[in-house]
């Protein structure tokens, strides 16, 4: 009877933990951020039906499913891709079972299809803008070349003016480890891309922290000084053990994960100056 007991507390403990990992939070307007643990996506719901983005995975898919079945009066019409990693695109086969359009940019929509992700596969795509139109809102979708996965793209919900980014902008904490799938150069060209358009009031991103334009403009700041800070360490003939010993960055010590990550984020950059700039055959 004991050992039911604890059993029971057990996964009752479990249970709890799990459904706390799952929230939805007003952003503006009719635009939500969705988060399941330390992932989120952003959906739109209108007149004209509910757009959503990526579906994280399953389980996460399967909550909000039911969320949004059981909170707005309204069918999901629209699942739009981010891009093609597959901690954000499982799942899309929960709401493909309502007849929805599934949108990806057309190199994700490759990724996808060579590798065989088990998901549901794009049935629209896009070259470089595409914009979805629900009545008096609309969600403005734009690639800009290579910066993380395949056919990464923002998203903006209008008229409420939220930008939605996946994984290469992050506010609040260090990018992740040592930068795996993503170009650095990319990186640091699309930030600035994003930062010269329409302003935008509300950006929220795939990982960690809701922000503004001074947030997105304090992440490039933190990009170039990374990338400068290696690429001159280098130039001089420095090895990746000491670049991680002498690049402090100590401005940015504030962000998430400052001390795990700083030596992570150097080695990313080492390695990709010398993999794709042939830095080590000077």
């Amino acid at each position: 009877m004991r050992l039911f007991l604890t059993l029971a507390l057990w996964f009752s403990a479990c249970t709890t933990v799990m459904a706390a990992d799952y929230a939805i939070e007003k952003v503006k307007g009719n635009v939500y951020r969705f988060s399941a643990g330390h992932y989120h996506s952003v959906f739109m719901v209108t007149e004209q039906g509910i757009f959503v983005t990526d579906p994280i995975n399953k389980d996460a898919a399967q909550y909000l499913k039911k969320e949004l079945s059981e909170r707005f009066d309204q069918r999901v019409r629209y699942l739009a891709y981010s891009h093609n990693h597959v901690d954000h695109t499982l799942g899309g086969e929960v709401f493909v079972s309502e007849g929805i359009e599934v949108i990806a940019h057309e190199y994700a929509d490759e990724d996808l299809r060579w590798t065989k992700t088990p998901t549901a596969l794009p049935t629209t795509t896009f070259n470089d803008e595409l914009t979805i139109k629900l009545g008096e809102q609309s969600v403005q979708m734009k690639y800009y070349g290579p910066n993380n996965g395949r056919g990464s793209v923002s998203m903006r919900f209008m008229p409420e003016n939220v930008l939605f980014v996946a994984d290469w902008i992050v506010l609040g904490r260090m990018p992740y480890q040592t930068l795996p799938g993503y170009d650095i150069h990319g990186m640091i060209r699309s930030t600035k891309a994003v930062l010269e358009e329409k302003p935008f009031d509300v950006f929220v991103g795939a990982h960690a922290d809701i922000g503004t334009r001074k947030d997105v403009e304090r992440y490039l700041s933190y990009l170039q000084a990374l990338y400068a800070e290696v690429r001159d360490g280098m130039l001089a003939g420095k090895s990746l053990e000491t670049l991680q010993q002498d690049i402090k960055l100590d401005e940015f010590s504030d962000l998430k994960m400052y001390n795990e990550w700083l030596p992570q984020n150097i080695e990313g950059v080492y390695k990709t100056l010398n993999e794709q700039s042939y830095f080590d055959r000077r």
